[in-house]
């Protein structure tokens, strides 16, 4: 495969009912607006990829499909935020509470070793806060995954 169509994960596009409240979750969440000030739309740096907020029917529009209405209440992805100390997990989750966002699942000890709990944007979008003691994060905050091996 040629450098230039190489497949990476660049930018997260949330569909958004109410692009104002939105983007006051991410920015309360602690996100930094890009430069970009583009009309109708809100871009974040979230470390290497971007997290764009755009209106639902819009983004539907822009994919050539239907809204389709209310939308159901597990789709069948998340986001995650993995952060360095298990206590972390709670600070996070509590956070996104304050600032509009539902908890779905406390911060707890799961079976793999680690802390994890989850949130729910304004929205809806589904985000995982997790402390993985066998993922750490690199001195920028980047997940890193160790080598499968041979």
């Amino acid at each position: 495969m040629s450098p230039d169509a190489s497949f990476h994960l660049s930018l997260v596009t949330l569909g958004v009912a109410d692009l104002d409240r939105a983007r006051a979750f991410y920015v309360a969440m602690g996100l930094l607006r890009g430069d970009r000030d583009a009309p109708g739309i809100a871009f974040f740096r979230a470390g290497p990829v971007v997290l764009a907020l755009y209106p639902r029917d819009r983004l539907a529009e822009d994919a050539a499909l239907e809204p389709g209405g209310d939308l159901p209440a597990f789709r069948g992805l998340s986001l995650a935020c993995n952060v360095p100390e298990a206590d972390a997990v709670a600070v996070v989750i509590g956070r996104a509470v304050a600032a509009g966002g539902t908890c779905v699942k406390p911060a707890q000890a799961v079976f793999w070793g680690g802390t994890s709990g989850y949130f729910a944007d304004p929205d809806g979008h589904l985000w995982e806060v997790a402390h993985n003691p066998f993922f750490p994060l690199d001195v920028e905050g980047r997940l890193t995954l160790p080598d499968a091996g041979a």
